[in-house]
């Protein structure tokens, strides 16, 4: 029943909303009926001191059931019928004996059939006669019975009482219509308030409904969609989240897709020659003496293809968060000059001038000394391979709160368009894939080395020339700060 979010909201508030409600209600239904029965007791309390004060003023020798033998016995006789008109209410007037005088005219008496009970009228003689006014409900032979009872005092003297009685339900009944009434306005509140919470709830999960429909998009290839930033704060930043979300996977679709593209390309390009080659050999139309020349480029096709194939491995190794690091403490200096030996017979070729602006004191860092090694040589061949002949190479090395490394050469440099890309796999700067030019991941496998190893690499904007600069931690071992 209650299995999506818009209904469990709305369950949920309009109970909060009707026990609310319905606890107001009960709560004012309680107050009403008490503050109204007190009001209504004081207000019947009022008329017994009243016609307590009238009948002070007639002797008590002429007080009779039925008499009418003087104007104040009238006008009590007028206000009892008042009473009972209006209040639904009997009043009798006793005396210290308890002889009950009845100042009701003879057909309300008799329509009344009002029977009171003497023995209460006797035990509650008792109390008034002290000076006491006594306001209670009692059983009754008529039922439920609302009693006003006040001494009746003449000359400082109490003569008798006067006793005033009404139905329970007479009263009850005044205010029942009143009940009715609070009872209405508060299902039309809670109507109301049902009403705004289906729309606000409404509005409220209507950016959770979009974002599950663009995730099933998502999931279908479709990264174009956004959802609109509306509802609350929170949801905003959720649906901002998302959006980012949808951004970020566009993106990696997009990488996915170049991914697939550059190394169908890479694997292509050595594999067509190759098989060009091949071919030639065997129908012919590659003479004999000319077949060890192909044989040879055949052969550095398939060193370029293993080249590609292990920088794939490499990078895929990197990018896989289970991947261990070997760290260990070891000599900057040292791993430097080894990388320049393995590179010496390119730099030859170019007749290139390479300076090391460090000396011969070790610097220790502390880093996966086989990772670090192929950082260099991949900074080191980049810059042999796009700086042209005659060109030269720096290497200069930094050691204080972390170890740095800058690889600068004075080749053309990295266009300020090309920049932001340069660590992108299979990127490159001259927009081709021609035989020579590298598989454009050398770069991007410096970065997730570096990445793994919690530390960073940057393109330096200043030239002239290409300048890389990364960051190692210190090692231990006597390392000091190399001079510039």
């Amino acid at each position: 029943m209650f299995r999506t979010m818009f209904s469990r909201l709305m369950a949920v508030i309009l109970a909060a909303i009707l026990v609310c409600v319905a606890t107001l209600l009960m709560q004012f239904y309680f107050t009403m009926r008490s503050n109204y029965i007190d009001a209504r007791m004081n207000e019947l309390r009022v008329q017994a001191y009243d016609i307590a004060y009238l009948a002070s003023r007639v002797r008590t020798s002429s007080l009779s059931a039925f008499g009418y033998s003087n104007v104040t016995e009238k006008y009590i006789n007028w206000k009892t019928d008042t009473l009972y008109d209006q209040f639904k209410a009997y009043s009798v007037v006793v005396d210290r004996t308890g002889q009950i005088t009845v100042y009701m005219s003879p057909e309300l008496l008799r329509e009344s059939g009002l029977v009171f009970d003497r023995q209460y009228v006797a035990d509650t003689l008792a109390e008034v006669i002290q000076g006491k006014e006594i306001v209670q409900r009692q059983d009754g032979p008529n039922g439920p019975m609302f009693t006003v009872a006040v001494p009746w005092i003449d000359s400082n003297m109490v003569l008798g009482a006067v006793f005033i009685q009404t139905a329970a339900q007479t009263v009850y009944a005044t205010y029942q219509g009143l009940a009715f009434k609070v009872a209405a306005a508060a299902l039309a509140v809670l109507f109301l308030a049902g009403v705004s919470v289906f729309f606000i709830t409404r509005q409220m999960v209507k950016p959770l409904r979009e974002m599950a429909q663009m995730a099933g998009e998502f999931a279908e290839g479709r990264f174009d969609r956004r959802v609109p930033l509306s509802g609350s704060s929170e949801t905003r930043e959720l649906a901002a989240a998302f959006n980012l979300m949808a951004g970020q996977l566009a993106a990696l679709e997009q990488t996915r897709r170049d991914f697939v593209a550059n190394v169908s390309h890479e694997l292509r390009s050595p594999m067509t020659s190759m098989q060009g080659f091949l071919e030639g050999m065997l129908d012919g139309t590659i003479p004999a003496e000319e077949q060890p020349r192909y044989m040879r480029i055949v052969l550095d096709e398939t060193r370029r293809l293993g080249r590609l194939v292990g920088s794939l491995l490499n990078l895929s190794r990197m990018e896989n968060s289970e991947t261990q690091l070997a760290y260990s403490d070891f000599d900057l200096h040292e791993m430097i000059r080894r990388v320049i030996i393995a590179n010496m017979h390119m730099l030859d070729e170019k007749q290139m001038e390479l300076t090391l602006s460090f000396g011969d004191e070790p610097m220790y860092v502390h880093a996966d000394a086989e990772q670090i090694e192929q950082v260099l040589i991949n900074l080191v061949s980049n810059a042999v391979k796009y700086t042209p002949e005659h060109g030269q190479i720096t290497i200069d090395t930094q050691q204080e709160k972390l170890t740095r490394v800058t690889v600068r050469d004075n080749g053309p440099g990295v266009a300020p368009e090309d920049a932001p890309y340069i660590f992108d796999r299979f990127y490159k700067a001259d927009k081709s894939h021609t035989v020579g030019k590298g598989t454009g991941l050398g770069l991007a496998i410096c970065k997730r080395i570096l990445e793994k190893h919690g530390q960073s690499i940057r393109l330096l904007p200043e030239g002239p020339g290409a300048a890389f600069e990364f960051t190692l931690e210190n090692g231990r071992g006597g390392g000091e700060k190399a001079k510039a």
